[in-house]
């Protein structure tokens, strides 16, 4: 039964992490598109708020559950599958660092210009571009690593 609660974690986690990720980038992308300032502002706000409170939490959440299904299921940790979704939530965390600060500086720069009743500077889209940038790696990783999680391959 203790499998099955770590599994039913690891999951549950894995969609926080996915789910947030993708929906934040939806909302955020389409506020931008819509190149209306003050729904810029509003939608980068809640953007960090969600990620603080979902993506963090669940960026912790995984490698220990995962890890410790890997225990309980018995696998070699040289597995391929396991060195090869190890190796990719890597990149995803390493794409997801400098976008969670990109994030919250889109938040200040949008505000500010909300504010001010003012275009958004040029620095907001050199910052977006690099958002953007950084996502697509990280959401095709975590496509793969749902891949190996669910099929295992030799």
């Amino acid at each position: 039964m203790e499998y099955l609660i770590v599994k039913w974690l690891h999951i549950i986690s894995s969609t926080f992490l996915f789910g947030t990720g993708i929906g934040s980038a939806w909302y955020l992308l389409f506020a931008v598109i819509s190149n209306n300032v003050r729904a810029i502002a509003v939608v980068s706000r809640i953007v960090v708020i969600a990620d603080w409170t979902f993506t963090a939490t669940t960026m912790i959440a995984q490698p220990l559950t995962g890890f410790y299904l890997i225990h309980l299921a018995g696998f070699p940790m040289n597995s391929r599958w396991i060195v090869w979704s190890i190796a990719l939530y890597v990149i995803a965390g390493l794409c997801w660092l400098p976008v969670v600060w990109l994030q919250m500086k889109l938040r200040d720069l949008s505000a500010q210009a909300a504010d001010q009743d003012t275009a958004l500077p040029p620095l907001f889209w050199r910052y977006f571009k690099a958002w953007v940038v950084l996502g697509i790696p990280a959401f095709f990783a975590f496509l793969a690593i749902f891949y190996l999680m669910v099929a295992k391959p030799a």
